[in-house]
């Protein structure tokens, strides 16, 4: 084999920037569906650098409890009525604050869903994206490289 056929036979790798414009009822159904023909396409390597909405929701709770005016006692005493008819929302309130520090330290869990059917998945994976509005979660499953969205009432476990 001489030179020139050596260098026939190497293949050259190039770098583009792209703007892609996703259609999807939410940033996190619009995310699975990008990362899944992405990684369809069997590209070599690639990132994403914008339009990713993670940490929104931190951001404006944050700053919604840093412009909350100090409790007085008539205040209290609402907070308490509400506390008691928000006692079945709190289980899933739980729930919402582990998926957003898991999502904060990109940390890899063991998921437990329920699709309907009798049908049950686990997977390894990291939470991409919750979205509190329509109760959603986009996930990343590590193994098969793949994104999936569920419902937060599909979710039985994650550890």
């Amino acid at each position: 084999m001489n030179q020139s056929d050596k260098l026939q036979k190497q293949t050259s790798a190039h770098l583009f920037n792209v703007d892609i414009l996703v259609q999807g009822d939410s940033n996190a159904i619009a995310m699975e569906r990008l990362l899944h023909a992405l990684n369809q396409a069997g590209f070599a390597d690639f990132r994403i650098q914008s339009g990713i909405e993670l940490g929104r929701l931190i951001e404006t709770l944050e700053t919604s409890a840093a412009n909350k005016p100090k409790d007085t006692k008539a205040s209290k005493a609402g907070q308490k009525a509400e506390a008691a008819a928000a006692a079945p929302e709190s289980n899933l309130t739980f729930s919402t604050e582990r998926i957003k520090a898991c999502i904060a330290e990109n940390r890899l869990i063991r998921l437990t869903a329920n699709k309907g059917f009798g049908k049950k998945l686990s997977m390894p994976c990291r939470i991409i994206n919750l979205d509190e509005a329509s109760q959603m979660i986009t996930v990343y499953h590590v193994d098969e490289k793949q994104v999936y969205a569920f419902t937060l009432l599909e979710i039985e476990e994650f550890v």
